[in-house]
């Protein structure tokens, strides 16, 4: 066989290239997966902070104080309703946040901690200080008992809701309401005329429901006006969100004994531990607070706590509670083991969805609130049933219902 020669060999390695072009090229490795991030574990759904169980040692204080952030369309007293806490109370909580533009996406705080009021664990107990009401139902020795709490609205100035112990006397579903002649006369000066009395439905101020109290012109009840709880809107009766007086009515039986207190700072133990919880002073208190403070807060505490704290002053961080009294956010701030403040209380809050609780009284659509513009009529005391003919008038007084 002839030998190869150099062109052979050429032509041999040029077939070898061309046939290289028709080769599939590798590949390139495909490219590492960026790292995705654990989706955002799903918040809690809120329960229902109306109804604790106390504990047998003698705890003051109950529920927990929560967070959640403001959805596109709220206001603060949207959230207040919906989680069963007054608009006082949320503001205390929230200071700096505009009511009624807080901000989508904004974390606001829930106060839905309570410090029990220095006052016997029987009947209905009001503290006005926190517009607060507090029932604790009959119970047998050795079974657990049981405190139910709701915001009020209460009297306004000039028309303060009174202080001392009474009862209930009678209580009726769909009230008329008989418009006190000193309500007439005031918004007559206006030149507004009220009726003599409203029958019950849609526009009565009673609401639906109604206790009648051993104070002549003094009621518990519901309102047709939501956005009035939780702050001074009345004539001196106290008036319920319509669902959670709808639930009142049904509970409380006649007979029932109500005491009435005035405390802005509450004091209780949990767990070892002394919590105050600090309202503002009412414009009408003329108790010289600012002046004899720690004086007047031994005086608010009931004996067998005073003679407890007596026993651990030395342990009580006053130049704390001298802060809270003047700064209150009305939530529960330990003031002794050495924990940390309001900051520490907030950070460790049960963050939440903005969403009706579980177990709530209100269904979440009935009876909504309204635009800022009635409300800041409500404030100003321009609240009055409709009638026919008649122009828009103040708050209407809860009394003398019949």
């Amino acid at each position: 066989m002839p030998g190869r020669g150099p062109g052979a060999a050429a032509l041999l390695v040029g077939v070898l290239a061309g046939c290289s072009l028709f080769r599939p090229v590798p590949a390139p490795p495909p490219p590492k997966p960026e790292p995705v991030a654990a989706p955002a574990p799903e918040l809690p759904i809120p329960q229902a902070t109306h109804e604790f169980r106390l504990d047998p040692g003698g705890g003051e204080v109950v529920g927990y104080v929560q967070r959640t952030v403001v959805g596109k369309d709220d206001t603060l007293p949207d959230i207040a309703r919906r989680f069963d806490v007054g608009y006082e109370e949320m503001l205390l909580a929230n200071p700096g946040v505009d009511p009624w533009l807080p901000g989508a996406g904004r974390e606001v705080v829930v106060p839905t901690q309570f410090v029990l009021p220095a006052a016997p664990h029987e009947g209905v107990v009001v503290n006005v200080a926190a517009m607060r009401i507090f029932y604790y139902p009959p119970h047998k020795k050795g079974e657990p008992q049981i405190v139910y709490t709701h915001p009020i609205g209460i009297g306004r100035v000039g028309w303060k809701t009174p202080e001392g112990t009474t009862k209930i006397v009678s209580r009726q579903k769909d009230p008329v309401w008989v418009v006190p002649k000193s309500v007439r006369d005031e918004h007559a000066e206006d030149g507004e005329r009220l009726p003599d009395k409203v029958p019950a439905g849609p526009d009565n101020p009673l609401g639906q429901y109604m206790f009648r109290l051993g104070w002549p012109s003094y009621l518990i009840h519901g309102t047709n006006k939501p956005y009035g709880v939780g702050m001074r809107s009345s004539h001196g009766c106290m008036r319920l969100y319509p669902e959670d007086i709808a639930t009142f009515f049904d509970l409380i039986p006649i007979g029932t004994k109500v005491t009435v207190v005035n405390q802005p700072y509450l004091f209780g133990w949990r767990d070892g531990t002394l919590y105050l919880q600090p309202y503002a002073v009412m414009e009408d208190d003329a108790r010289a607070w600012s002046k004899d403070r720690r004086r007047l807060l031994a005086a608010l505490l009931a004996p067998k706590l005073r003679r407890k704290v007596a026993d651990h002053d030395a342990e009580i961080d006053w130049a704390r509670v001298a802060d809270l009294a003047r700064n209150p956010r009305a939530i529960p701030v330990p003031v002794t083991g050495g924990r940390g403040g309001v900051d520490a209380v907030l950070a460790q809050a049960l963050e939440v969805q903005n969403t009706l609780p579980a177990g709530s009284n209100w269904d979440g659509k009935s009876g909504l609130l309204v635009d800022q513009k009635t409300f800041d009529d409500l404030v100003n005391g321009r609240e009055a049933p409709k009638a026919a003919a008649e122009p828009p008038g103040r708050p209407a007084a809860s009394a003398s219902a019949q």
